[in-house]
């Protein structure tokens, strides 16, 4: 028999575990479904330092904390990677690599992934370790060298932390050759919104972000959309989780209806 669900929430990071909350303290059943690590890309911060009442705080903690405070209040959280969402008369079908779920609604909260790098870059990596995230992954590289591969804010970050690890660290723009030489491969090139596997059932803009204002409406009646993979100008914690609260509500009202 197939599982239902008041609410199925897409994504375990700040907007996805936020909503989680607030349906689980409406009463509702919740299922939050995380194909990743819990917490999202901020749990790979040492240090948070803009979210309000922890001035510095690392963000495996801080998520720690709320997934926590999630599933105390009776949230479910499952390690699964959704594939396709449809819709079923009344009831959305939400259909994973390892189950199907039914529920009264859906919030998308399945942020970003990192941009993979193409091309010649691409052949130039062969068969090299390839990571997104110097502070997960760094210490393996100890004493040796390590390429960055990316040109803003985020690569000169990595860049800076590898340093203090990595015998040599080379800063390698979007067009230029990978050294040979480098044992690893850290690449810093942006991100793009993990929604792929709704192409089709919501719009989405050009370049794949969820459309919706801020009432996190998406143009299908009864799924919302938090956080980062929704077409808007701020992405930070705060935004995320105050999207998560507005999703929940819309949800509730829309069950409710």
């Amino acid at each position: 028999m197939m599982k239902e669900y008041d609410v199925i929430i897409i994504g375990g990071g700040m907007a996805g575990l936020t909503a989680g909350i607030y349906v689980a303290r409406a009463g509702k059943s919740v299922l939050v479904l995380e194909s990743n690590v819990i917490g999202g890309q901020i749990v790979n911060s040492s240090s948070v330092e803009n979210w309000p009442g922890d001035y510095r705080v690392s963000g495996a903690d801080l998520m720690k904390k709320i997934s926590g405070q999630a599933t105390e209040l009776g949230a479910v959280i499952r390690y699964e990677k959704t594939t396709k969402i449809s819709k079923n008369g009344e009831k959305f079908a939400v259909v994973t690599d390892e189950s199907e779920y039914n529920c009264g609604a859906v919030i998308i909260a399945t942020g970003t992934e990192p941009r993979k790098l193409s091309g010649k870059q691409a052949e130039d990596v062969g068969e090299r370790p390839i990571s997104y995230c110097a502070i997960c992954d760094g210490a393996l590289y100890k004493n040796k060298p390590v390429a960055v591969v990316g040109g803003g804010n985020t690569a000169i970050h990595e860049m800076k932390y590898l340093e203090g690890i990595c015998s040599k660290v080379y800063s390698v723009h979007y067009d230029d050759s990978i050294p040979k030489d480098a044992e690893a491969v850290f690449v810093a090139i942006g991100r793009v919104p993990a929604t792929g596997y709704l192409d089709g059932f919501v719009e989405l803009n050009g370049d794949g972000y969820v459309v919706a204002s801020e009432d996190c409406k998406t143009s299908c009646p009864g799924v919302f959309v938090a956080g980062d993979c929704r077409t808007k100008s701020v992405r930070q914690l705060v935004t995320a989780s105050g999207d998560g609260a507005i999703a929940a509500a819309g949800a509730l009202d829309y069950l409710r209806k």
